[in-house]
């Protein structure tokens, strides 16, 4: 894949904007910026205005850095000639975000505090601590424990002042479906798919991976069409791991950033759950936990089929393993996409040097569900298989 936008004039705009916005915002303060978080989605930096630390948060037309960079919404000229509007609309990404962490703040959950959004950027309060990502890997037998907490702090996105802004301003391009359409269309998705990796893969491993990639797109294509499960909820909607903090360590609250809301399936939180945690479990394997995180995430996952009978169970275990899929396969293909310039997180950087592993977890559980096994039996399975991944 070409790249039509380099790192340097990408990260000189985004931090001009970001020291432009903080003035706007807080006129007359003294302003100094500091480092770059690594990223593939937005462009995050820290900042110190008049004394305080901030994280400022910067979207280019509310898609991925990876995406500007390649060129998906033409040049750089065109993208700095549409971000001024994009910035300045009510309905921009940022401002959505900034809107639902207040909306999340006054229903109840503990969130980063928004400390104002101008032009673009959206700041926000540093929350400091280890991340869920961080807990899992240091004590793997806390998983299934840790996971469950996870989602029983967000029963409050049913709650009518969480639900009512989720309706007025959803996120829905950090959906996992959407992405996945988005991204794999008939369209633009095969001439993406035809450069995969051309940047970061050895020219033979890149074609086999293609392959693969291919295969089981087309097979989650046709699975991602089973019927609905039930009434839609408010979801999170971007349940990473890195995510969700504990300033007070495992035993302490938990603290959200980064939010998606939207409507959705009941599974879809679970399943970038399960997904991005059995991800960072194959890229970067903790001393002798895998089995431990892998029970975890089958003990979090019974724990939400405990109120249901057997077919609705079934069901919830199809969709969720096809979601599963279908968010890893949104995740690994942007990093495989990414250009040369752009840093990587260390995660990212991991799953690429380990994503054969990843696209023979894939390829053998989409090939599962389109055998149509029994669900349980197919769950079972597919813990299986990503523990081999993890080992290989």
């Amino acid at each position: 894949m070409n790249t039509v936008v380099d790192t340097a004039a990408l990260s000189g705009f985004c931090s001009g904007q970001i020291r432009d916005a903080a003035a706007t915002l807080w006129p007359g303060e003294e302003t100094s910026l500091g480092p770059v978080a690594p990223s593939v989605t937005g462009y995050v930096q820290q900042i110190e205005v008049g004394g305080r630390s901030f994280f400022a948060k910067h979207s280019l037309l509310g898609v991925s850095l990876v995406s500007v960079m390649r060129g998906s919404c033409g040049s750089w000229e065109k993208v700095v000639a549409e971000q001024t509007a994009y910035a300045a609309s009510p309905t921009s990404l940022l401002q959505r975000e900034a809107a639902h962490l207040d909306a999340l703040a006054a229903g109840g959950l503990d969130v980063a505090r928004p400390a104002g959004c101008a032009g673009g950027v959206l700041f926000t309060e540093p929350v400091t601590g280890p991340t869920l990502a961080d807990l899992v890997f240091k004590a793997p037998q806390q998983t299934g424990e840790l996971l469950g907490r996870t989602l029983t702090a967000l029963e409050v996105l049913q709650r009518p002042i969480v639900a009512e802004q989720a309706d007025r301003a959803a996120i829905t391009e950090r959906g996992i479906d959407a992405t996945f359409r988005r991204k794999f269309n008939g369209i633009s998705g095969q001439p993406y798919l035809d450069q995969l990796g051309t940047a970061r893969l050895e020219e033979r491993t890149r074609r086999g991976i293609a392959i693969v990639v291919r295969q089981v797109i087309a097979r989650l294509l046709r699975l991602r069409l089973a019927p609905a499960l039930g009434p839609a909820q408010v979801l999170y909607g971007d349940l990473k791991p890195e995510h969700v903090l504990f300033p007070d360590g495992p035993d302490g609250r938990l603290v959200f950033i980064d939010p998606g809301l939207q409507r959705g399936p009941t599974h879809a939180d679970t399943a970038k759950l399960a997904s991005r945690t059995v991800l960072s479990l194959i890229a970067a394997p903790p001393p002798e936990g895998t089995t431990a995180v892998l029970d975890g995430v089958d003990a979090f996952v019974q724990e939400q089929l405990r109120p249901m009978n057997r077919a609705m169970g079934g069901l919830y275990l199809r969709k969720l393993l096809v979601t599963w899929l279908m968010d890893t396969i949104n995740i690994t293909t942007t990093y495989l996409s990414a250009p040369p310039g752009l840093p990587l997180p260390a995660h990212a950087g991991a799953v690429v040097e380990r994503v054969e592993a990843v696209c023979t977890l894939l390829d053998r559980v989409s090939a599962l569900l389109m055998a149509d096994a029994e669900p349980a039996s197919s769950w079972r399975l597919a813990m299986s298989h990503a523990a081999k991944a993890a080992t290989r």
